[in-house]
């Protein structure tokens, strides 16, 4: 069971769309935000960028800017070794699975032009060259959608999006670890330019014996861009047609608040 501060405000359902895939990788966003995105920021990209993809399918005129330090010649070498090891290990692999041997032609198909990949990791203060803050990264764009899943990382530049959160149209965050850190996640949603209007639990990870999922998707809207409501809403989630299962594998969490 959730604290009351984690459940999203009222918008009008309607708005709420998925992009991405029906699995992990996809989120909920307002599709208001869509033609006011200038910048999709992503930090965090492991070898999915279907969401990605999507949205700039609808917004042809958005830049994407995405971070990932791990993606580099070696993650793509040992990818590949064994995509072929699964290849001639199990012969009867579905289309989309052999299509996988071909992912670094699909990286370098999509990220060119106003799509750019930076291989740097994502700090709370810069110490390498491979490195960059989150303050950095906003400093000089505006309209900006931010992304961030970053595996754990992400409570140490908390204060650094809350600083540039005026210049976001639309933040979304998975943050992990949950029932340990849920002190630090109502400190940041406090006194935020944004406003939670979506919530998923992650399966892959579960929930504790509190019943609090380890890990959480949010999506926040941007309150100077639209009107939202300090109603909190009676949505249940997930909700149909819109949140699926990160682990097909495993059930979906049923998110409850308290009062």
């Amino acid at each position: 069971m959730l604290p009351k501060f984690l459940k999203p405000y009222q918008i009008n359902n309607s708005n709420l769309i998925r992009i991405g895939p029906k699995r992990d990788g996809g989120y909920v966003i307002d599709k208001r935000i869509i033609k006011k995105t200038y910048n999709l920021v992503t930090c965090g990209l492991n070898d999915d960028w279907e969401f990605e993809k999507e949205f700039l399918k609808k917004n042809i005129n958005c830049n994407l800017y995405a971070y990932d330090h791990t993606i580099n010649n070696r993650f793509w070498i040992k990818r590949f070794k064994k995509d072929i090891i699964h290849l001639l290990l199990f012969k009867k692999l579905r289309w989309w699975k052999i299509l996988d041997i071909f992912k670094y032609i699909n990286y370098l198909n999509f990220f060119r032009k106003n799509k750019i990949h930076l291989q740097k990791k994502i700090v709370s203060k810069k110490k390498k060259k491979n490195q960059i803050t989150i303050s950095k990264i906003l400093n000089k764009l505006k309209n900006i959608f931010l992304k961030i899943d970053i595996e754990g990382d992400e409570y140490q530049i908390l204060n650094h999006v809350k600083n540039n959160s005026k210049n976001l149209v639309f933040l979304i965050i998975e943050f992990h670890e949950v029932h340990k850190n849920l002190k630090k996640i109502e400190k940041f949603l406090k006194r935020l330019d944004l406003k939670l209007i979506h919530i998923h639990a992650n399966n892959f990870d579960g929930t504790n014996r509190h019943n609090i999922p380890k890990v959480l998707e949010l999506s926040l809207l941007n309150k100077r861009f639209f009107l939202i409501k300090n109603k909190l809403t009676n949505n249940r989630y997930p909700i149909k047609y819109l949140d699926y299962k990160n682990f097909k594998r495993r059930n979906e969490i049923k998110i409850e608040f308290n009062k």
